[in-house]
């Protein structure tokens, strides 16, 4: 998700995500791909469903997680396992919520814990599971992203309500490699290219902005100072 590693160094997803990529450069030095395919399927899964929940509670303060539905990745899918009250949705996105031409797209190891508010539960988290019931089903990256368009194009997926946005301020979070435990952050998502309307990446702001073509939308992250359990992050440097 990220194009420039001194802005961009994490996530996407979700996505979606958002989970956040090594940058371009890294991947140069680094020579081929490491995550040129998916791996074996266990790698992804977590040992219980326990410690799943937990570590997707954490994306949020407990003000809000606490009364969140929860979501588990199971061989065929995510599955609901704990049902929320307050229309917020956690769960623990992997690797393909980025968009399918970053480089770790396929990274067994991100974990990327994050709690959606009830729009974007509603409207954007469907990508997410779409894109996760093609992975689970084989399809290519091609494929995915030909997929995910054709249902959109179709209006089989929702169209992104205003005010979407989710919390992601899990100190256990691994995002990428290099990112690992970023910054605790929140992200919005607007439909369309919107990173000028937001003055997203201009020097000063603490906006950053990436368009996402293949989700349609535009995801803007905004750093804060302390982790969900109250702790104090690390500075926020560029």
């Amino acid at each position: 998700m990220w194009r420039n590693h001194s802005k961009f160094i994490a996530l996407t997803f979700v996505v979606q995500l958002s989970l956040f990529a090594a940058s371009s450069a890294a991947q140069a030095q680094a020579g081929a791909a490491p995550y040129s395919s998916m791996a074996p399927l266990d790698q992804y899964l977590m040992p219980n469903e326990s410690s799943e929940i937990a570590l997707a509670r954490s994306a949020a303060p407990a003000s809000i997680s606490d009364g969140a539905e929860v979501m588990v990745l199971r061989r065929d899918g995510y599955t609901s396992v704990v049902k929320g009250s307050n229309g917020f949705l956690c769960m623990v996105e992997r690797s393909w919520g980025a968009a399918t031409d970053k480089p770790e797209f396929w990274n067994p190891k991100v974990r990327s814990p994050i709690c959606f508010n009830p729009p974007a539960a509603r409207t954007f988290v469907p990508i997410f599971l779409m894109k996760t019931r093609l992975v689970l089903a084989g399809k290519s990256k091609k494929e995915i992203v030909e997929a995910t368009a054709s249902a959109m194009d179709k209006k089989e997926l929702p169209a992104l309500e205003p005010g979407a946005m989710c919390y992601m301020l899990s100190k256990q979070q691994y995002l990428n490699d290099r990112g690992m435990s970023w910054h605790p952050h929140l992200m919005f998502f607007v439909a369309g290219d919107a990173e000028k309307s937001w003055g997203g990446n201009l020097p000063g702001s603490p906006v950053l902005a990436s368009d996402d073509p293949e989700e349609r939308v535009t995801i803007f992250l905004v750093w804060v100072g302390q982790w969900s359990d109250g702790t104090a992050a690390p500075a926020m440097t560029h």
